[in-house]
Formats: C-alpha cells, structure tokens, sequence
C-alpha cells in the first residue's frame, strides 16, 4: 500500500513557516534549496515548504495530519507560539481528535489514535 511520505506548501515565507514546525513538532530541516524552499523531516514524512512566486495559485491544500503522543501538550505550544489553540473534532470524526492551523492558515490533524485504523 502506497503511503504519505511527501506533502508540499506553497508558502510566501518557508523560513517562518518551517520554524513553526520546528518549534511546534520539533521537526528538522534536512535541506535548503536556492529559490527559498525549506525541506524538513519528522523521521518518516517529508514536508517541503516552497517559496511562492508572483501569480502563483496556491494548490488548494485542504488538511495533513500529525500523530502525536501528547495532543495536550502540543495545543499548548501552538497556543503559546500565538496562534489559535486547536479545536475539538467530531465525535464523528474516525481518525483526528484535534484541528489546528500553521501561520499561514492551512489546517492539520492531530491524533494520538494515529491514522491505520478508525478509532
């Protein structure tokens, strides 16, 4: 079975956006590229951070998700990093408890469950 490893952003500023997953997942920077790109890792999944040009669309991303150990704790960050604590998901919802927002408004997941099997 095919997984996610790879997601992109387009983003207006890679550097500030790859310090909040830094700071708030504790993600690394595993490569820079010249045009402004900032490539990073969990370990398993890659997330590029891609500088937006001129005229650019952005491609619409919708959500991601992070598993996590501590939801709590990681709410708190994000909070203290001066963004919108993360909001309760549905009752309804089968993989995610949490959803929150990065600085330029995309919406991810946040689960201790994880995301092989409903929960």
């Amino acid at each position: 079975m095919a997984r996610i490893r790879h997601i992109a952003i387009k983003s207006a500023d890679p550097d500030r956006l790859g310090k909040f997953y830094e700071s708030a997942f504790d993600m690394k920077v595993i490569h820079r590229s010249p045009n402004g790109g900032v490539y990073m890792s969990d370990g398993y999944l890659t997330l590029a951070l891609l500088k937006q040009r001129p005229n650019d669309t952005p491609p619409g991303l919708n959500h991601f998700g992070f598993e996590v150990e501590d939801a709590e704790a990681i709410s708190k960050t994000i909070t203290a990093l001066n963004l919108p604590t993360p909001t309760k998901r549905p009752a309804t919802t089968p993989f995610a408890e949490w959803r929150g927002m990065d600085p330029d408004g995309n919406l991810f997941d946040i689960s201790e469950h994880g995301y092989n099997e409903p929960e």
